[in-house]
């Protein structure tokens, strides 16, 4: 079991950039793979960047490559995602998640706000 919140989330003018961050607990947290996935009001859920358990083979959403970093660190039991260059389209609550691979996440966090300001 993982239990996953999310912070770091707010209001930053298009251009800017945010750090959010998703504190796991439970011991197995360097076993999952991890994600972050955003949504707006009205669309369904879309994935954003992923993370293998080892760190390795990070993959992007092809809205937000170049922009985004996905990165981990295993003994602080922490996902963080690094957001630049933000747009307007940015804009949504971003969640985070953990699963045994890319494709089967289990777990989510309760998301943050990003709201970007144009």
């Amino acid at each position: 079991q993982v239990q996953l919140v999310e912070s770091g989330g707010g209001l930053v003018q298009a251009g800017g950039s945010l750090r959010l961050s998703c504190a796991a607990s439970g011991r197995t947290f360097s076993t999952y793979a991890m994600g972050w996935f955003r949504q707006v009001p009205g669309k369904e859920r879309e994935f954003v960047a992923a993370i293998s358990w080892t760190g390795s083979s990070p993959y992007y959403a092809d809205s937000v490559k170049g922009r985004f970093t996905i990165s981990r660190d295993n003994a602080k039991n922490t996902v963080y995602l690094q957001m630049s260059s933000l747009k307007p389209e940015d804009a949504a609550v971003y969640y985070c998640a953990a699963g045994a691979s890319y494709s089967s996440f289990h777990y989510w966090g309760q998301g943050t706000q990003v709201t970007v300001s144009s």
